[in-house]
């Protein structure tokens, strides 16, 4: 069997195009599986249109949670929930080609891989979005040691072994294509071009994405804390030689009268120190959220074939 999880939140004006275009995919991989929709807390008619999909095809299920709990989150829900002996993760703007599935497919089953993700060679729509997409994904490869994610994102493919391997880090900040290439095991790329969303607005707001880089980047990088250390030694080697220029000028006498290199010393290392506070603030608050073990979702109710319930 073969699972395909797409999160969902208010996508209603792309739902019957997803469903046609996925379906018609994995129907020429395999006779036997599994559409999961997880619906994120959506306020449009998404979920009733899924509903609707679900009731005339028993190989679609639906997992309605409580509320939105983001996109990690409702990734995390539908593979939980997922049965196959592969499973592919894919969002639900349809930027991701579903056709590039089939790709995935052979390349673990002719191949041997154990995961397969895709790798955008391209992408269509707003330079400007684009070009801070490629930023983020060149200062994550740089800082996280994660050498084979760069320009991968959630598209991907995993047999049973490598998905419980995944399944088994609990954190509650999660960031999955991270969490994909630290377990290690053979993995292997399909390149393609990202396209444009067809319809309705884009849920990764500027916000949601910066968030999401912070998340990615604190969860896998030491980097952050090592920079504060860096900075440190710098400003005090600086300020060393400062104050032996001050001292200098002092006794030969040409110091400049007046307080504005003492007030800008001032504003400088207080600068610095509320960096640093900010960098430990993150660290801390993560480590807050992990000691909470709070579930990372609840759902509502789970709509499918009743012989499969």
């Amino acid at each position: 069997m073969i699972s395909l999880v797409v999160p969902i939140l208010n996508e209603e004006e792309l739902i019957n195009e997803l469903v046609s275009r996925s379906v018609s995919v994995l129907e020429k991989l395999s006779e036997e599986f599994e559409l999961i929709f997880v619906d994120d807390g959506s306020t449009d008619t998404s979920l009733h249109k899924l509903i609707g999909h679900q009731e005339h095809d028993s190989r679609i299920k639906v997992i309605s949670l409580s509320k939105n709990f983001g996109h990690q989150a409702a990734f995390t829900a539908g593979l939980e929930n997922a049965s196959g002996a592969y499973v592919a993760m894919m969002d639900g703007d349809l930027q991701d080609p579903p056709e590039v599935l089939e790709a995935m497919y052979q390349k673990i089953v002719n191949e041997d891989y154990d995961i397969v993700s895709g790798r955008r060679s391209d992408r269509k729509g707003s330079q400007t979005k684009n070009g801070m997409t490629r930023l983020f994904h060149q200062v994550f490869k740089s800082v996280a040691n994660l050498e084979d994610l760069e320009n991968a994102g959630n598209f991907s493919m995993m047999n049973r072994q490598a998905l419980t391997a995944l399944l088994s880090m609990k954190e509650r900040v999660r960031y999955l294509p991270g969490l994909r290439s630290f377990v290690g095991f053979k993995q292997g790329f399909v390149d393609y071009v990202r396209d444009e969303r067809l319809q309705g607005q884009a849920k990764m707001t500027f916000g949601k994405l910066s968030l999401l880089a912070a998340d990615a980047i604190f969860s896998f990088s030491k980097f952050p804390i090592r920079l504060c250390l860096i900075l440190g030694f710098v400003g005090t080697i600086v300020f060393m030689f400062a104050g032996i220029y001050v001292l200098t000028a002092k006794i030969l006498g040409f110091a400049i009268t007046g307080w504005p290199s003492t007030v800008l010393s001032i504003y400088f290392l207080g600068s610095i120190q509320l960096i640093f506070l900010g960098i430990i603030g993150e660290y801390v608050y993560r480590i807050y959220k992990e000691s909470q073990k709070r579930p990372l979702y609840f759902i509502r109710k789970i709509y499918q074939n009743e012989e499969k319930k």
